[in-house]
């Protein structure tokens, strides 16, 4: 079997400047020899919650959505939005389990119970996405782009979001503020 980075995290090295992926955090929801995609997980927009259902016209009011924002899930899309979420006994009509307790929603239906006892425990909605076409991940791997380290719930959904990107190198015992922002091979 390949291997796969699936439900890893991506954690964009200090090299990355002039990016999408500037100090990044992209949880990969696939990844098998067609590609990858994934969701960055540490850029909060202006956007709140419940502004984004006003504009679909979602009838919620939680206290929750008030103040929730939206994170700018990469630059593939952005108009399109998904959810991770942990498990809950609902069936949303477009959900995919990325992993034991991760899932991704593409349905409206779970936006109305988000924040309610009806709704996952933790979610994470995004705008748009990061995509990657055959060979282009294990390139930018090659290159020193990522650091690679299995995903966690707690990060993924009890770190604020700006503290996710040194979070994340910790999991792998990295101070990412003391790399370089040169990268090369010994």
């Amino acid at each position: 079997m390949e291997s796969t980075l699936q439900n890893h995290f991506l954690v964009a090295m200090p090299a990355l400047i002039d990016s999408f992926f500037y100090r990044s955090v992209v949880y990969v929801c696939e990844h098998d020899s067609n590609g990858a995609m994934g969701l960055i997980i540490n850029r909060p927009t202006k956007v709140m919650l419940e502004e984004l259902l006003s504009h679909l016209k979602i009838d919620n009011h939680t206290d929750y959505i008030k103040t929730t924002p939206v994170l700018f899930g990469g630059p593939v899309q952005k108009g399109q939005g998904m959810v991770i979420h942990d498990q809950h006994e609902a069936e949303w009509k477009s959900s995919l389990k990325l992993a034991e307790d991760v899932f991704l929603t593409t349905s409206t239906d779970i936006l109305e119970a988000i924040g309610t006892e009806q709704g996952p425990e933790h979610s994470l909605v995004t705008l748009g996405y990061a995509g990657w076409g055959a060979g282009q991940l294990e390139k930018e791997l090659a290159e020193n782009s990522w650091l690679t380290v299995p995903a966690t719930h707690d990060l993924m959904f009890d770190t604020p979001a700006d503290e996710r990107w040194q979070e994340a190198a910790k999991l792998l015992g990295v101070d990412i503020n003391l790399m370089s922002n040169s990268s090369g091979h010994a």
